[in-house]
């Protein structure tokens, strides 16, 4: 079992930065691929950045080169850096563990991102 907790989460303006926090506990972290997720109002839920159990990092184009995924393994903490934020980044901002294996997926209660003027 493993249980996420995000924090971080708030309101900031056009251009301006958030970092996002996902503690985890439970199981051997480093054994889980994590994701950060987001859900805006209306939309369904879309995949922003995942890093994988052995480092390698993938992110949906529209965050590529602003947003930025690491994870300290040790901390049983992944994070997310988010930069030159845009109003359409507005959405509950999710953290996803996912075991290596593939059986087992775990997520946190969200974090709400609204960037607004």
């Amino acid at each position: 079992q493993v249980q996420l907790v995000e924090s971080g989460g708030g309101l900031v303006q056009p251009g301006g930065s958030l970092r996002l926090s996902c503690a985890g506990s439970g199981n051997i972290f480093s054994a889980y691929h994590m994701a950060w997720y987001r859900q805006a109002p209306g939309k369904e839920r879309e995949l922003v950045a995942r890093i994988f159990s052995g480092g390698r990092t993938i992110y949906v184009e529209s965050v590529k080169g602003r947003f930025t995924i690491s994870r300290d393994n040790a901390k049983n903490t992944v994070y997310l850096q988010m930069n030159s934020l845009r109003p359409e980044d507005t959405a509950v901002y999710y953290c996803n563990a996912q075991h290596r294996s593939l059986r087992y997926d775990y997520w946190g209660q969200g974090t709400q991102v609204t960037v607004s003027s």
